[in-house]
């Protein structure tokens, strides 16, 4: 994890009303995101995560460039946490909170009994997290694993349910910078 260490002590930290926000390409698509560093973290994934699943799952929007390429990599089918509703049969609503924002999410094409890999771009406050395995819970899918490029240390939302995830890279973020634990 070279590349993803060295671009995460290389980001910018921006204050968003005392909240110490990372602009990381891998979670925000700015700076640019150079292909090596993305590839490194796909192989990361590949690793780590439970690859006996029926799809992948991701929230938009920067768990999904993480998660194309994953699929691309395993030819496993991406399901799309999306921001927008498109009323589909069997689509699925959750509310989700995180430390800066407050939003509707919208699951479709998960059935009951599948088993799903969640990825996402990075773990903060875990409010989306939680979010979508409470719902992926309510719909009745079997949430094999759950990982993450980037984790922030602390205590989050995912706490609070029986789900864990696994992480490419933990770190904490103040004022000064990013710090890799």
């Amino acid at each position: 994890m070279q590349r993803l260490e060295e671009s995460l002590h290389e980001a910018p930290i921006i204050d968003k009303d005392g909240y110490s926000y990372l602009v990381h390409p891998i979670s925000n698509g700015v700076p640019m995101l150079d292909p090596q560093l993305l590839r490194e973290v796909v192989v990361g994934i590949t690793r780590a995560a439970d690859l006996d699943v029926d799809k992948i799952v991701a929230p938009e929007a920067m768990g999904i460039h993480i998660a194309t390429a994953l699929s691309l990599q395993t030819d496993i089918p991406l399901v799309v946490i999306r921001k927008r509703e498109y009323g589909l049969d069997g689509e699925v609503a959750l509310h989700q909170t995180t430390g800066y924002s407050e939003s509707e999410m919208f699951i479709n094409d998960i059935e009951d009994g599948d088993r799903v890999l969640v990825v996402d771009d990075l773990l903060s406050t875990g409010g989306t997290l939680a979010a979508i395995c409470g719902a992926l819970d309510d719909i009745g899918a079997d949430i094999s694993d759950i990982v993450v490029a980037i984790r922030k240390v602390g205590e989050t939302a995912l706490d609070d349910t029986d789900y864990e995830a696994t992480s490419l890279v933990d770190i904490s973020v103040d004022e000064d910078g990013v710090e890799i634990h």
